[in-house]
């Protein structure tokens, strides 16, 4: 979490902190208050509470009044303190609520300023169950990216974790350009409804060309509109959903590794990286590197510039510049080998 985040966490605990005590101070007056009459006064509890709530308002009605000495100057001391806790609480909570609208207004810029800084980040539409996973997801890879959403619940829940978020609709125009879509990498559209991540993805593309984007597809048919509307991918979670399982009936040990692979407190991972003209790889057998025999890291397959996609390559094969290598392996020999792979680390 940021300083900033940080620093906003403690004035919401501060804020609370002082709205109790603000409270607390009130109902304290209100009991002493009636207690005192009551006992001073023989009144009924009910007069009793009448005539303090009047003291503390400063209405005085002037219909219950008190006849003993004690009742009168316990009255006077209590109107002197009573009225003055009154003050203090009406004080100290409008203070809060306008310290509370600074911090927001000011937490808002700061935002927009960071945001309007981002270049090459990611755009998540919609913060919830899928949303929520992939932010995280990024969070762990120290990956920029802006959330959008309209839920405020859901928006509270991104400011407090520190993530960056647009609060508005994710099919908008003005909403994208606000999460900078002209300069984002890719987009999730993860919006619960499909409509809605059509319209998103329709509208990002246009804005975009470049931009790589991945939409969710909650009903089946709605794959083929998806990739219409410019989707680059499509995941269907009911789908993925029944093909592990299936996977995890039939076949468990295949399941198992996946699990393995995917886990977070695994150091394992997919990574794909481009071959650079200036790296280490460019033009040479696979057999002659370094990926296998010192960073034992595994080439799943080979994306050619030409969209050709081979799978498990051999060691005679030749890695040219513009290649996409898809690989496996622990988490600091692949950050070396994308190094290696962009040239720039010899």
């Amino acid at each position: 979490m940021s300083l900033q985040s940080s620093r906003s966490s403690s004035f919401v605990r501060g804020a609370r902190f002082r709205l109790r005590y603000a409270l607390y101070t009130v109902l304290a007056a209100v009991a002493l208050g009636t207690f005192g009459f009551h006992l001073l006064e023989g009144w009924p509890l009910t007069d009793s509470l009448y005539t303090t709530i009047q003291t503390l308002t400063t209405v005085g009605y002037g219909d219950v009044t008190p006849q003993t000495a004690a009742g009168r100057i316990f009255a006077s001391i209590y109107m002197i303190l009573g009225v003055g806790a009154v003050l203090y609480v009406l004080t100290s909570t409008v203070q809060t609520i306008v310290q509370s609208e600074m911090v927001a207004t000011f937490g808002e810029r700061r935002r927009q300023r960071e945001m309007s800084k981002l270049h090459d980040h990611f755009i998540i539409c919609g913060a919830g169950r899928v949303g929520a996973r992939l932010i995280r997801e990024l969070q762990r890879a120290g990956v920029a990216y802006v959330a959008i959403e309209k839920d405020e619940q859901k928006v509270a829940q991104l400011i407090e974790s520190g993530g960056p978020v647009i609060v508005g609709d994710a099919t908008l125009e003005e909403t994208l350009r606000q999460a900078g879509v002209d300069r984002a990498r890719g987009l999730a559209a993860c919006l619960p409804d499909d409509a809605d991540n059509v319209y998103a993805v329709l509208t990002a593309r246009d804005l975009n060309h470049n931009l790589h984007i991945v939409a969710r597809a909650v009903e089946e048919q709605a794959e083929p509109k998806l990739i219409k509307a410019g989707a680059n991918r499509v995941v269907a979670p009911t789908i993925t959903g029944s093909h592990r399982m299936a996977q995890s009936l039939m076949k468990p040990a295949v399941a198992d590794f996946m699990d393995s692979i995917t886990a977070e407190n695994l150091d394992l991972s997919f990574e794909e990286m481009q071959v650079a003209p200036g790296s280490v790889y460019a033009g040479h057998k696979l057999r002659f590197t370094n990926i296998l025999s010192e960073l034992n890291v595994i080439i799943v397959a080979i994306r050619r510039r030409n969209g050709e996609m081979t799978f498990n390559p051999s060691g005679d094969a030749i890695l040219d510049a513009g290649d996409i290598l898809i690989t496996i392996g622990r988490a600091e020999a692949l950050a070396r080998m994308s190094e290696l792979a962009r040239g720039t680390r010899e």
